[in-house]
């Protein structure tokens, strides 16, 4: 078995015992990571700093210091801090410049002894599914190169696909962890919003940002979760033999493409067989909650946060600055009216946030109504589009706009600010399929004990032995 195939536990384990070494484990990601050059993965990547970070968490490790990551490398998003990497946030504003300090999460991932694999590709400024950005050009699925590894955080999900590090950090927004750990056969978890720090990233929005992992299981998530929120709750082990999981209707399970369907019908099957019990759940007016809130919220947040980053982390660049310079088509087309006539009034965000309060309210009656642990459905309702259907892709014959047809049913959840998974449900024509799982609000030890235990029946995640 690769090392890259290896979980994290059992990564930490092989380095506590001597038979790995750090310094072995980083030179063998080096080499994949030159190998998978055309992917267009990394946006910094630093061998000698790398293979120093390695050999120093070597010496730590034979003088008998035990950390839950020491010695294993972790690829960063490029919009979040890291002291002694640029953080260009996928645009051209920012530049090569170098934060002073860590964010806070990165502080806690290195006190857990993690080494800084690098910052990898976005889609610029996070303002989109597909990461392929104009400025730092396409990141590619490493299950096929011509496809897109989801986005925002497509560079998070093609590095630990790829092989080229054991997990990574992405952000989540709308859907932006789950959609490529979905469409890269990983698993991925956005954390209730406020769990994580969020001091350090480059945001979008306060009211629903949030930093989450992509890794190859649930249990990988779950130790980064853990060292991310500084919550050493142990997973409870779930039995599937009576848990309680919900269908949730409001179109989660509609209009998906063949393939998925299939897929994620298997596992519900599997569930069943297991003694799980499925029942359908009502969501009324959650699609309408859901669309008075999203974007309201964010673009007029993105504007005020935006403008606070900079002013704390980033002096001399201005929020007008960075919107000038935008380079990819599609987010200049979202972000540069709101500087002008396009901003959204404050009466329209007020109006927002009280949908978003109708939301979290129809979210929390139907978890306390039907006595569910999770809601079950299918990630993304198709596998990965080509890259360039930037603007439409096809699904079930049809031509849909490409950024809410992959986040249809991640968005929901993220404006509430729950917690959610996705974890691999199979292949369809090759590509993988994602199956996600949502929870009430600040259960997320108690969701990734859940995700875990469907993870468990589900058959193993498919790999890539070497990047196509």
């Amino acid at each position: 078995m690769a090392s890259t195939d290896r979980s994290l536990e059992e990564l930490a384990e092989l380095l506590a015992s001597g038979r790995l070494s750090s310094e072995t484990l980083v030179s063998g990601l080096i080499q994949r990571t030159r190998a998978a050059s055309a992917l267009n993965i990394y946006a910094a990547f630093d061998e000698a700093t790398l293979l120093a970070q390695a050999r120093a968490a070597d010496l730590r490790l034979r003088a008998g210091e035990r950390l839950p990551l020491l010695g294993i490398p972790i690829a960063l998003k490029d919009n979040i801090d890291a002291a002694g990497l640029p953080c260009g946030v996928g645009t051209r504003a920012f530049g090569s410049s170098q934060p002073a300090a860590d964010a806070e999460l990165v502080r806690r991932l290195r006190a857990a002894g993690a080494l800084i694999a690098g910052k990898v590709h976005m889609h610029e400024l996070a303002f989109g599914i597909t990461s392929n950005n104009a400025v730092t050009g396409a990141v590619r699925n490493p299950w096929d190169p011509t496809r897109i590894p989801g986005g925002s955080s497509g560079g998070s999900g093609a590095v630990v696909a790829a092989g080229l590090a054991p997990a990574a950090i992405g952000t989540d927004t709308g859907g932006s962890v789950r959609v490529p750990a979905a469409l890269c056969g990983l698993a991925g978890f956005r954390p209730t919003v406020g769990r994580v720090p969020a001091d350090g990233i480059a945001p979008i929005s306060a009211t629903r940002d949030t930093a989450g992992p992509l890794a190859r299981s649930i249990r990988d998530c779950a130790l980064l979760d853990q060292v991310m929120a500084a919550d050493p709750t142990p997973l409870a082990s779930v039995q599937l033999q009576g848990l309680r999981l919900g269908l949730p209707d409001e179109g989660f399970w509609d209009d998906l493409a063949p393939g998925v369907r299939a897929a994620a019908a298997a596992a519900v099957g599997k569930l069943r067989a297991a003694g799980a019990e499925l029942v359908p759940v009502s969501l009324p007016g959650l699609r309408e909650a859901n669309d008075a809130a999203g974007f309201p919220i964010a673009l007029y947040e993105f504007v005020r946060d935006m403008r606070i980053y900079l002013r704390d982390k980033r002096p001399g660049v201005s929020l007008e600055q960075v919107v000038s310079a935008i380079g990819s088509p599609d987010v200049a087309a979202i972000v540069q009216p709101l500087l002008g006539e396009g901003a959204v009034p404050e009466a329209v965000y007020r109006d927002a946030l009280e949908a978003r309060r109708r939301l979290q309210g129809i979210y929390q009656q139907a978890f306390e109504r039907s006595g569910v642990r999770a809601l079950l459905f299918p990630t993304t309702p198709r596998t990965a589009s080509r890259i360039g259907e930037d603007q439409t892709v096809s699904l079930n014959g049809r031509d849909c706009p490409t950024f809410p047809t992959f986040i249809r049913n991640t968005d929901p959840g993220s404006n509430a600010g729950i917690p959610g998974v996705t974890l691999p449900a199979g292949l369809d024509d090759g590509l993988p399929v994602g199956l996600a799982l949502d929870g009430p609000a600040g259960a997320d030890r108690d969701l990734l004990a859940v995700a875990a235990a469907v993870e468990d029946i589900l058959p193993p995640a498919p790999s890539i032995e070497a990047p196509r």
